[in-house]
C-alpha cells in the first residue's frame, strides 16, 4: 500500500494532536522541549524558552529571554511571523503614556499556530483551527462575556485588553514582538491563512478603518457619489482611502502636507490631493478643498491627523448638512477649539466619533483586504520598512521620525 504526502501529513498532525492533549494535563515549565510540530516549514522542534523584546524603560527595548509557559486546555502557541509598529507603540517607547513599562508591546501581528490546547476547535468565527494555520488575536473578553462574534449591538472593543499592552505577568510572552507568543483561553483569534504576510501584518490597523467607515455609514450620508475629503495621509489616512476605494467611492481628496504621502493616496484611490503647505491661512485651505471638488464643499470628511488644529480645520471643508467621523485621537492630543454655532450647528454637521473597532469588524476586514488586492490597489506597499526583533529599538525611532510609513516586526 502507498501513502501519499497528505496521508503523512494528516497522520502526523493526528499523532501531534494526541501527544500535546496527553501532555496538557499539568506540564512543567519547560515541557516543551519534547514537543514537535507540523507547521507550513514542516516538522520543527519548539525550544525551551522565547524572545521577547520587553520595553524597559523610555526609548529603550531590551531582547529578554523567557521559558514558554505550558499550555492549559485552552490555550494556543503561535509562532511570531510578523508584526507592524502602531502610532499606540511610538506613543508608549517615547513616554509611556500608560504606564505599564516594564512591557511586552507589538499588537499588529499575526503567525503560525505551533501548538494548541485540547478544548481548541476553532476560531471566534466558528473557522476550524489547526496546528500550521495563519492566525491573528482581536481582543481578550474574559471579563466582559456580553461581546460576542455577532453581537447585535455592536458594542465596540475600547475597554478590553489586547495582547501588546499587557501588564507584564508569570506568562511574559505577552506581546507580538517577539518570537512566540501565548495566546491563552478566552481570547479572540482568527484563522487568516487563506492571506498573505503583508496583508495579516495590516489587519489590525485596516479593521480602525472599516470600523470609521461602518460608522460614517451610519449618518446615511456616504454614498457612491460622495464627495469624500480624508484629512492625514499617515497609515491610517491611507487605509481610509482605499476603504473607500474599494466600496466604491471614487470622488475623493487626500490632505496632508508630504507630497510623496500624497502621490501614493492617489495610488489608492484619491482622485485629487491639497498640499495644506501650498495655503497661508484656513479660508485659502478651504478655497484648495472647495476646488479640488469643482466649486463644491465635501459632503464627508474624515479626520485622520490625532492634531487639534487639523480638527478645527476640517468643519470647514464640509457642507451644510454633511457628516465627520473624527478617528484620530487615540491618545490624548490636547483640546481643540472650534466655534459650535459656525462649525456645528449652523452647518447641521452630522459628527461621529470612531474608536478601535468591533469584533464583527475584523471579518469584514480580512473581504476589504481581499477586494483591494483583487481590485489592484497597493495596500501591501504601505509598509516601507522591515527589521529584525533585535533592531526593534531602531525600528521605534524610524516610525518617530515619521521617514517610511508602516513599520514592521519581521521575523
Amino acid at each position: 500500500m502507498t501513502v501519499n504526502e497528505q496521508d503523512v501529513e494528516k497522520i502526523v498532525r493526528q499523532l501531534l494532536s494526541e501527544m500535546g492533549t496527553a501532555s496538557q494535563s499539568g506540564p512543567a515549565k519547560g515541557a516543551f522541549t519534547s514537543y514537535t510540530s507540523l507547521g507550513s516549514t514542516g516538522v520543527t522542534s519548539i525550544p525551551d524558552k522565547a524572545h521577547v523584546a520587553v520595553l524597559v524603560e523610555n526609548e529603550r527595548f531590551e531582547i529578554k529571554e523567557y521559558t514558554i509557559p505550558p499550555l492549559g486546555d485552552d490555550d494556543i502557541l503561535v509562532k511570531v511571523e510578523g508584526c507592524g509598529v502602531c502610532g499606540t507603540d511610538a506613543h508608549e517607547f517615547k513616554r509611556d503614556p500608560f504606564g505599564l513599562i516594564p512591557v511586552a508591546l507589538g499588537h499588529e501581528g499575526t503567525g503560525e499556530i505551533v501548538a494548541m490546547g485540547k478544548n481548541v476547535k476553532t476560531d471566534s468565527a466558528g473557522k476550524a483551527l489547526n496546528i500550521g494555520d495563519k492566525v491573528v488575536t482581536c481582543m481578550i473578553f474574559a471579563d466582559d462575556p456580553e461581546i460576542t462574534m455577532f453581537d447585535l449591538n455592536k458594542k465596540n472593543v475600547g475597554k478590553a485588553d489586547v495582547y501588546g499592552l499587557l501588564p507584564d505577568d508569570e506568562y511574559h510572552l505577552n506581546g507580538w514582538f517577539s518570537d512566540y507568543i501565548f495566546v491563552r483561553g478566552g481570547s479572540t483569534i482568527f484563522n487568516v491563512s487563506d492571506l498573505d504576510l503583508d496583508s495579516r501584518i495590516l489587519i489590525e490597523p485596516a479593521a480602525v478603518l472599516v470600523h470609521a467607515v461602518e460608522r460614517a455609514k451610519s449618518t446615511d450620508i456616504l454614498r457612491f457619489n460622495s464627495r469624500v475629503a480624508v484629512q492625514g495621509c499617515g497609515p491610517i489616512g491611507l487605509l481610509c482611502i482605499a476603504v473607500l476605494r474599494t466600496m466604491g467611492i471614487e470622488n475623493i481628496t487626500a490632505v496632508d502636507g508630504n507630497e510623496k504621502r500624497l502621490e501614493f493616496a492617489k495610488r489608492l484611490g484619491a482622485g485629487r490631493t491639497v498640499n495644506f503647505n501650498d495655503y497661508q491661512g484656513i479660508e485659502a485651505l478651504t478655497k484648495g478643498v472647495y476646488d479640488s471638488f469643482g466649486g463644491h464643499l465635501c459632503d464627508f470628511a474624515f479626520q485622520c491627523t490625532g492634531n487639534p488644529k487639523a480638527h478645527a480645520n476640517v468643519y470647514k471643508f464640509i457642507r451644510n448638512g454633511g457628516g465627520l467621523c473624527e478617528l484620530g485621537f487615540f491618545v490624548n492630543g490636547g483640546d481643540a477649539t472650534i466655534n459650535p454655532h459656525f462649525d456645528l450647528c449652523s452647518k447641521e454637521i452630522n459628527l461621529v466619533g470612531s474608536w478601535v473597532y468591533t469584533l464583527r469588524d475584523y471579518g469584514t476586514t480580512f473581504d476589504f483586504l481581499r477586494r483591494a488586492k483583487a481590485i489592484g490597489l497597493p495596500v501591501s506597499e504601505l509598509i516601507t520598512h522591515r527589521f529584525p526583533l533585535q533592531d526593534i529599538n531602531e525600528a521605534l525611532k524610524t516610525n518617530l521620525a515619521m521617514t517610511g510609513l508602516k513599520i514592521a516586526i519581521v521575523n
